[in-house]
């Protein structure tokens, strides 16, 4: 008897016919915080300029992804984001799209950069937030509950529009976590503290959100030629 000779050999991933792929880049490094010089607020949450690195972070995002098929550009309503995409946008000759509910978690009491300093701080509440893996353990923050609502509503809009295509999403680190943690089944914050400038892979297919790689940062590098920046949070 003849043995079938069919050869099945390890496959590349590949996106399911009617799937979206998400590319979650974390902005550029803003501003660094101080007590004296409080972040403006635009609805209520910090909105601070790109530091000079973050402006850096951004043109490297710009030649990675130049190349890449993507079909929308999407950043949120805070600006770091839109000074982030701008390089991009520039090369791809995209107008990005505004997705106001991507914006970052909301910190209550301790927007305007509060969290930076309180964290530098190792602030008891801080520790808590860490320990418990909630946001609204600081007063007046936005509960895992609502996150869920705002963001996961905001992707199924995007993979609605965006069928069989690339995307990229301009975002912030609060919000990648978020995803990827809902992605993944995994704790909290386990995705917390994606580099500035870096970028995730996510698919959007049959309703779930299929994470493909977290935290790339092989277009950075680890010095700039801006001024060294505090440390950004």
């Amino acid at each position: 008897m003849d043995r079938d000779a069919t050869e099945y050999r390890q496959q590349r991933f590949a996106r399911p016919p009617g799937a979206t792929e998400i590319l979650l880049v974390r902005h550029g490094e803003s501003r660094a915080a101080t007590a004296a010089s409080p972040f403006p607020l635009v609805e209520g949450q910090g909105d601070p300029e790109l530091h000079a690195n973050g402006r850096e972070q951004a043109q490297r995002i710009a030649q990675r992804l130049r190349h890449a098929p993507i079909n929308a550009i999407y950043v949120t309503s805070l600006r770091r984001t839109v000074e982030t995409a701008a390089p991009l946008c520039e090369a791809l000759g995209i107008e990005p799209i505004v997705e106001r509910d991507l914006r970052e978690v909301h910190l209550g009491a301790w927007e305007g950069g509060l969290l930076r300093i309180k964290a530098h701080q190792n602030d008891p509440v801080y520790r808590q937030m860490l320990a418990e893996e909630r946001w609204d353990v600081i007063p007046g923050a936005e509960s895992h509950a609502a996150l869920d609502r705002r963001i996961l509503g905001s992707l199924a809009r995007i993979a609605a529009l965006h069928a069989d295509e690339l995307v990229v999403a301009v975002v912030h680190g609060g919000v990648i976590a978020h995803i990827l943690a809902h992605a993944t089944g995994s704790r909290p914050f386990a995705f917390h503290g994606a580099d500035n400038g870096s970028i995730s892979h996510v698919v959007m297919t049959e309703g779930h959100i299929v994470l493909r790689a977290f935290n790339d940062t092989a277009h950075l590098a680890s010095t700039f030629s801006a001024a060294a920046a505090a440390r950004p949070t």
